[in-house]
């Protein structure tokens, strides 16, 4: 019974394809030059980790236009599991919208192959310039609240895009990225659930400091190919990740 209770929960784990840099802003202090860490897991509980696939896109959105980043990627392993790691520059200021296309991800336990589109800003010298431009996500949070320099408490707005339209009633999965200080005292803790409005908008305060990915999973009925040739529904997500700090 207890085996099977662990099953049930960690079947409902919320899956989050992380994109986290060093830092959401670049400053004469911090240098020109930053880190991002991405990996496939269950950021509340500190994993599992699931292995990655080599990511279709990988990109940036900035002052110099569009980036492909595809060849920065450095294939790194967590937990025995295949991640990446890639370094940036930052020569102008401006805001920056980092994103990535994964791989398609098969989970046997739901029956369904995960593609989450995963974005984060990340402002440089102080310019704030685009951190509302849209990147065109086929599924797209984008920021209505500018997704740097908040202290934990601030509210987050935000409206989901499907195709470029908003997503009404919209399931959002919320969860905080756990730096191992916190263990959720029940299930119903680790990852919160809220949905869009009818004009696709919607708003949450973040409660701690730290990194918060947001995960808009909209209803479809695409279909495609898993590894064993067979064809099954697609979970098709829109994340952004937001950093907030404590006000002391």
């Amino acid at each position: 019974m207890a085996l099977l209770l662990w099953t049930i929960s960690w079947q409902a784990q919320a899956h989050f394809q992380e994109l986290i840099p060093d830092s959401d802003l670049i400053t004469h202090e911090t240098g020109n030059r930053a880190g991002l860490s991405l990996a496939f897991t269950h950021p509340m509980q500190g994993g599992p980790v699931m292995a990655m696939g080599e990511p279709r896109r990988f990109g940036v959105i900035g002052p110099e236009g569009e980036q492909d980043l595809r060849a920065s990627l450095q294939p790194i392993e967590l937990d025995g599991k295949r991640a990446y790691r890639a370094d940036y520059t930052f020569k102008r200021p401006g805001d920056y919208l980092f994103f990535i296309e994964p791989s398609a991800y098969w989970e046997p336990a739901e029956g369904v192959m995960i593609v989450h589109y995963t974005k984060v800003i990340v402002g440089a010298y102080g310019a704030e310039q685009g951190w509302d431009s849209e990147i065109g996500l086929p599924v797209e949070i984008a920021p209505l609240t500018r997704p740097y320099g908040l202290w934990s408490g601030n509210l987050f707005r935000g409206v989901v895009k499907r195709n470029g339209k908003p997503a009404p009633n919209t399931r959002i999965e919320v969860e905080w990225r756990n730096d191992g200080s916190l263990t959720p005292p029940a299930d119903a803790y680790i990852t919160q659930v809220i949905k869009t409005d009818a004009n696709g908008v919607f708003v949450y305060a973040m409660p701690r400091a730290g990194w918060w990915g947001f995960a808009a999973l909209p209803e479809g009925n695409e279909t495609m190919l898993n590894p064993d040739g067979k064809q099954v529904p697609v979970e098709t997500g829109g994340l952004i990740w937001v950093h907030t700090r404590d006000m002391r």
